[in-house]
């Protein structure tokens, strides 16, 4: 009997690989069975379900999609990047792309979770507004005192870990929600879609901790900016317009002062201590990275600038990607979507205001996983 081959629009097909960044090239290498696509973006051929089920999974779309007789008209996820140009966007790699759309579900999933209302009556984007030219400690002390996470609160804390959890818990508190994944690049440490309803922050999980609380403050810039933004570690090979190259520095920059008051580092810093020392030292204090603080140090001229590169360059080489939790399926889960998303969707189900079905996609798990995955978020219950 001959294998059945699916009736799917070669212009969707070539819509739906252009939208991860895909070259025919690209994506026929990524799987066997993807070996002519070319073929059928010019209906020479067709592919079979089993076939069009990965290429949905791969790209990122509901095997439906592949069915309709023209691109559906939905808007592109550059448009809300305001800081990137073209030229730099069609540098994100397909990996990248994918959180991208994953990300944008996650935000549609929470807008239909809470019938297009953000619970919390405090909303940050909504109350404070950075301004390019404005100064940013006295930004940043406004955005920390709105959050309610005093300086006296954050040096009590003992590890990063610690800090990471508090951090985005204060966050989800004042209307930001915070994801995370595994990006499986080095070069990207986290991105922000912005909304006036429901913003997102989305963490590469495979960063160490103080990494990660670094990129929620930068990313919480570009949101306090009103823009999307992409946290790129390497730069682009098309450079920025200046603007946007500004905007990027005025987030690093924003992070660095929201995370260590210059008042209280020059308060608590030993000039006269070896520079590495207190770097390692202080960073252990604010729960941040060594870097963020030798930069600190450098900016008051206590480190010459090619002992700060030197040290930095050896960091790095140092440096080994944080686990990701992938030695349990649920924990991970747990620490991608954050419990109080979780608890939310699981509080909709038993409203039967969703359904278990519904519930799995709105979590992205399995169905038969959501026992478990209650079970950890909330204990075995009677």
């Amino acid at each position: 009997m001959p294998v059945e081959r699916m009736p799917i629009s070669p212009e969707v097909l070539t819509w739906a690989r252009e939208r991860l960044g895909y070259s025919q090239e690209a994506l026929a290498a990524k799987r066997k069975d993807f070996r002519k696509v070319a073929e059928w973006e010019r209906g020479k051929s067709r592919p079979t379900y089993r076939q069009l089920e990965k290429l949905a999974k791969d790209l990122w779309l509901p095997v439906a999609v592949f069915f309709l007789p023209e691109p559906p008209d939905w808007p592109p996820i550059e448009e809300t990047f305001r800081t990137l140009g073209s030229e730099q966007f069609d540098e994100v790699p397909p990996s990248i792309r994918k959180l991208l759309y994953k990300a944008r579900a996650f935000q549609v999933g929470l807008s239909e979770l809470n019938d297009g209302r953000n619970p919390p009556r405090a909303q940050i984007i909504r109350d404070i507004k950075l301004d390019i030219d404005e100064e940013l400690s006295i930004a940043a002390k406004r955005a920390r005192n709105y959050i309610g996470i005093s300086l006296e609160r954050q040096l009590n804390w003992n590890s990063a870990e610690e800090a990471l959890k508090h951090w985005r818990s204060a966050l989800f508190k004042v209307g930001v929600t915070v994801f995370k994944d595994a990006f499986k690049t080095d070069d990207y440490s986290g991105f922000s879609l912005y909304d006036d309803e429901f913003p997102i922050i989305y963490v590469n999980n495979s960063n160490a901790k103080t990494r990660q609380i670094f990129t929620l403050f930068h990313e919480l810039a570009h949101l306090l900016f009103h823009t999307s933004g992409v946290d790129s570690d390497s730069a682009f090979r098309n450079p920025l317009p200046e603007e946007y190259s500004r905007i990027e520095m005025r987030c690093n920059a924003f992070a660095g002062v929201f995370l260590v008051p210059d008042e209280a580092f020059d308060r608590i810093l030993i000039r006269d201590e070896d520079p590495v020392t207190e770097a390692a030292r202080l960073s252990a204090m604010f729960c941040v990275s060594r870097e963020v603080i030798l930069r600190k140090i450098l900016d008051r001229q206590f480190i010459s600038s090619p002992e700060y590169r030197k040290t930095v360059a050896t960091w790095r080489s140092e440096t080994r990607p944080a686990s990701t939790g992938g030695g349990n399926y649920f924990r991970t889960q747990i620490a991608y979507l954050g419990e109080e998303y979780i608890e939310l969707a699981f509080r909709r189900l038993e409203e039967n205001v969703i359904d278990e079905e519904e519930l799995a996609d709105y979590l992205a798990v399995a169905p038969k996983n959501l026992d478990r995955l209650e079970d950890l978020v909330f204990g075995t219950r009677s």
